[in-house]
């Protein structure tokens, strides 16, 4: 490199003494001088310019600061993309490393005994017992994408369509690859720890109104569910939301208040819920069972979640809805824990578990294939995002930056592991998905 600026410079000053030459023979002495001047500085700036061009050409490096100013940069190309479950549940991200497979513990305690009389007495009162359960949530979920970058391959990318405007596409993708999957995690874990369901299956809702979205929400004050503290979603399929856009209840300003969803598309808060759409809705492929009959001679209480069943065929798959006949709530129950089938066994419903009392030997039959829509308060789902850990020292990777999307709530860390003649960009997160409170979550079919 210092031999090339040194050539440029020799030639440089030849031009240069040939040009004042002439300007003093057809100007004089003024004259050379400010051609000079001029002369000088044109050219210098051209060689400065130049010179900086060959030095990004020839040596394949990027800086560590370069990285994670394209790496933010990549974040917000990102994040513009819909995640209607991470926005709406509670998100639990931390830099703070841990290992894979640690848990969380939290406490569901059950309701005490109704006291219905009252004897005045000189012995002390007593109480039935309560039993206090433990649930768990499991960080077991891993989430990242790897970046090879060979020397030669960034020079070609210099050389052509340009290297950084390449990595920020690469790094969009990669980021897009794992929020994807996660915001598809929290679908599926939504539909499986839905409480009951309403709307048809296989029918896309909204067609003509908006009247689901109140049967979603009773189901929800049913349960006991907050609905009046801003914290209420209702994540739709992208069809499901089409359909709620072509409804002149909410395109004509005068019957909506605002002309946001006819101008800018913009899903209008219904029924105390927020609306998002999100390509994570979960598909659901009901189980086989058939010919089921509920197998308990005393019938089961309303808010029991163990049902036996006897005589039929076939599977019972979590998120399967099903319905038992003469049930006087008529509920349409979601399985949180199947039975693998044939002949006898238990079934478990989600919490709060069965509407109404239901008696022996009557008929549970599984609803049909659905799209979930699920509509839940916050507090229901968690998200629980951490970086790996590292052992004492660190590993051979460089950490280039930790960052925690400011739409989605997703945190992830970017590692950078040289070798020869190529790096790896890593980007990495663990996580884990829990429904805590099934009683504030609820399916609306489509």
């Amino acid at each position: 490199m210092k031999s090339i600026k040194l050539l440029a410079g020799l030639l440089f000053l030849v031009a240069l003494v040939g040009i004042t030459a002439k300007a003093a023979a057809i100007f004089g002495p003024v004259g050379a001088v400010a051609t000079l001047a001029v002369t000088f500085f044109i050219g210098a700036n051209a060689l400065d310019t130049q010179w900086k061009a060959a030095a990004r050409c020839c040596t394949n490096d990027i800086s560590m600061t370069g990285l994670t100013e394209i790496l933010y940069a990549a974040r917000d190309m990102v994040v513009a993309e819909p995640v209607g479950f991470a926005q709406g549940v509670m998100i639990n991200a931390d830099v703070t490393p841990v290992s894979i497979n640690g848990t969380i513990t939290s406490l569901r305690t059950q309701e005490p005994t109704l006291i219905d009389s009252y004897t005045p007495a000189m012995s002390l009162p007593s109480a039935s017992d309560i039993t206090t359960g433990v649930e768990t949530m499991t960080i077991d979920a891993v989430a990242g994408a790897a970046i090879p970058l060979k020397g030669e391959t960034f020079l070609k990318l210099a050389n052509t369509v340009g290297a950084e405007e390449a990595m920020k596409q690469l790094y969009a993708q990669s980021l897009r690859k794992i929020r994807n999957t996660i915001e598809a995690a929290i679908g599926v874990k939504a539909k499986n720890g839905s409480s009951r369901a309403t709307g048809t299956a296989g029918t896309t809702p909204f067609a003509s109104n908006f009247n689901s979205l109140n049967a979603l929400r009773q189901i929800l004050e049913d349960n006991g569910c907050p609905v009046n503290d801003g914290d209420l979603s209702a994540v739709i399929s992208t069809g499901a939301g089409t359909n709620l856009r072509n409804l002149t209840q909410l395109t004509k300003a005068n019957e909506a208040g605002t002309d946001s969803t006819l101008r800018r598309g913009e899903l209008l808060n219904v029924s105390g819920f927020s609306i998002r759409t999100s390509a994570g809705v979960a598909a659901h492929t009901k189980g086989t069972g058939a010919s089921y009959l509920i197998d308990e001679a005393s019938g089961y209480a309303a808010g029991i979640k163990t049902i036996h069943v006897d005589t039929g065929t076939g599977t019972f798959v979590a998120g399967d809805v099903i319905t038992v006949a003469d049930d006087p709530a008529a509920g349409a129950y979601v399985i949180g824990t199947g039975f693998a089938g044939d002949g006898d066994g238990d079934i478990v419903l989600n919490h709060p578990g069965l509407r109404g009392a239901i008696v022996n030997n009557k008929a549970v039959t599984i609803g049909n294939n659905y799209t979930a829509n699920i509509g839940f308060h916050r507090s229901a789902i968690e998200l629980a995002m951490r970086p790996p850990a590292q052992p004492p020292g660190g590993d051979a990777g460089e950490e280039i930056a930790t960052l925690t999307d400011p739409v989605s709530g997703l945190t992830f860390t970017a590692r950078l592991y040289k070798g020869d003649g190529m790096n790896v960009i890593r980007i990495l997160v663990f996580y884990g998905i829990k429904v805590w409170k099934p009683e504030c979550a609820a399916t609306l079919l489509g």
